[in-house]
């Protein structure tokens, strides 16, 4: 018999269906036996009557078995129904069960509230609760619904790179690659260098990149491996557009999971972000009088915490800009309004910077000229400096980092926790100063 997804289940009511899926729940009550079983779809109840004959099967049977189970769908007892749940009027009489594969003893109850480590120490199993499905799930829509909206504005998508020759950065916070011919290559920290060359190919150019980041920190922001979305837009007057494109792509990326997944925003208790009717825009100046704190070259996690609160308060909104960096606090494509201050901004959501961008330099000259002040090597970069060689366009664009945008839409209390496999200065799956690791 063909298999039939959970979901799927009230289609087929009063008929015998074959699911197949996880045992999520067991319970005994008398001669009967009732299980909540889940596939990728969702989960429904099934019960084993004492005269069936998936009793024997049903004994067995236990928490995180794999079964094919065999049933009879049928309606509730309307004293029974659970309104507004999945299946919540119905429930499968179990006639056979057939066991695909046993679990061994778990570590503990698959929706257990444990602490990071342990959630992470046992993240193949931790991975099946409610909590973290909700949370990759809601993820999953987040990427797909930026590259809809990005492809709706005429954006097209490139796979970069992730072996670079040199850092996107020009820093010093990289992961060095034994390479070829005994040459060392890096782990790209950005894709910044080749959404740029793109532009000069497609205009309009955006990819969903891995990043990996040397930086010895140990924070509930900082991940060593994380996933951004960059796009890049040529003929621009200036980063205002940029900066209106990414509000768009914002919003439709919001209105997309409050739409998709309602129910998750219920179950953590989380409400939807707040968009109100323009993201609020301060100078880095603007943003520190307003807090009444001493001028800095950049805003302070707490400072980014307060801003996002006066945001929500004065502007409906749990978005903000903030514009106008001192340039040397830049990176060395970022163009200068004037000496000092850069056409860069940071987007900052519920207290925490998701996005960074700017306008970039486009002028050949100008570009090598600022690679030099930086004290870097020209020559290290001159396939980089063939797209500003060969012309290209007044242009600008910006990332988002994909693990904290989902730690803010759902008010998570660590960028690990959006990720299904984090890496940090402490872990790669298992903790690096475990033995063996």
């Amino acid at each position: 018999m063909e298999r039939v997804l959970i979901r799927d289940l009230k289609a087929h009511v009063g008929k015998e269906v074959t699911i197949a899926g996880w045992v999520d729940v067991r319970r005994d009550q008398g001669k009967m036996v009732f299980f909540d079983f889940r596939d990728r779809s969702g989960m429904v109840q099934g019960v084993v009557l004492p005269k069936s004959e998936a009793v024997d099967a049903a004994k067995e049977t236990r928490h995180e078995y794999v079964v094919s189970v065999t049933g009879k769908v049928n309606v509730r007892p309307q004293k029974n129904v659970q309104a507004g749940k999945l299946n919540g009027d119905i429930e499968l009489e179990v006639l056979r069960i057939e066991i695909l594969s046993r679990a061994q003893e778990l570590p503990f109850e698959k929706d257990t509230d444990i602490n990071i480590d342990t959630r992470f120490d046992y993240r193949p199993f931790t991975l099946r609760s409610q909590r973290d499905h909700d949370i990759f799930k809601v993820q999953a829509t987040v990427v797909d619904a930026y590259r809809q909206s990005l492809i709706a504005q005429d954006f097209t998508e490139f796979q970069a790179p992730s072996l670079v020759g040199g850092d996107a950065e020009g820093g010093a916070a990289v992961f060095k690659v034994d390479y070829f011919n005994d040459r060392t290559a890096y782990l790209a920290t950005s894709p910044q260098l080749y959404k740029q060359i793109m532009v000069g190919a497609f205009e309009r150019a955006f990819t969903v990149a891995r990043i990996f980041r040397a930086e010895k920190s140990a924070t509930t922001r900082h991940l060593s491996e994380a996933t951004c979305v960059d796009f890049e837009m040529g003929f621009i007057s200036d980063e205002r557009e940029v900066m209106a494109t990414l509000e768009r792509t914002i919003r439709d990326v919001v209105e997309t999971v409050a739409k998709k997944h309602a129910d998750v925003f219920e179950r953590m208790g989380v409400p939807v972000p707040a968009l109100g009717d323009k993201f609020p825009v301060l100078t880095l100046r603007e943003a520190h009088e307003k807090l009444g704190v001493t001028p800095e070259d950049d805003m302070t996690p707490e400072h980014e915490r307060n801003i996002c609160e006066w945001a929500l308060k004065e502007h409906g909104s749990d978005f903000v800009f903030i514009t106008r960096f001192p340039t040397n606090a830049r990176a060395f494509y970022t163009m200068a309004e004037d000496g000092t201050l850069s056409r860069g901004f940071d987007l900052l959501f519920r207290g925490l910077e998701i996005n960074s961008g700017a306008q970039r330099i486009h002028n050949y000259d100008e570009m090598v000229a600022r690679i030099k002040e930086r004290g870097m090597d020209p020559d290290k970069f001159q396939f980089y400096l063939q797209a500003f060689k060969y012309g290209i366009p007044p242009h600008g664009g910006c990332s988002t980092g994909i693990e904290r945008f989902t730690m803010k839409m759902l008010n998570l209390g660590n960028a690990k926790e959006a990720s299904a496999f984090p890496r940090d200065m402490n872990r790669i799956d298992l903790l690096l100063s475990q033995e063996g690791a």
